[in-house]
């Protein structure tokens, strides 16, 4: 059961070396962001003269913000490839 709450609540955030709390509200400015853009594309939908780029640049922000331009956390354990082999994986935006 620890090890379950461990993987649902603090595995991931300490991958992108992110406390538990740093991580909801990434997350939630991430999600609102995304909201944001929802309703633009669904405007753009009916009225394609309007946000005609907008969400597009929305996505390619959180792009930015989410993949390229964050710092993971080096993985502290070897992975062991089906074949046995182990390599180490560290992240690099």
């Amino acid at each position: 059961m620890k090890t379950l709450l461990k993987d649902l609540f603090v595995t991931h955030p300490e991958s992108v070396d992110e406390t538990y709390f740093e991580h909801m509200g990434q997350a939630l400015s991430f999600a609102g962001t995304m909201a944001k853009g929802m309703l633009m594309a669904l405007v753009h939908a009916f009225i394609p003269g309007l946000f005609e780029k907008s969400a597009s640049r929305l996505v390619t922000g959180l792009h930015d913000r989410m993949v390229t331009n964050r710092v993971r956390a080096p993985q502290t354990q070897p992975q062991t490839l089906p074949q046995g082999n182990a390599v180490s994986v560290t992240h690099k935006g």
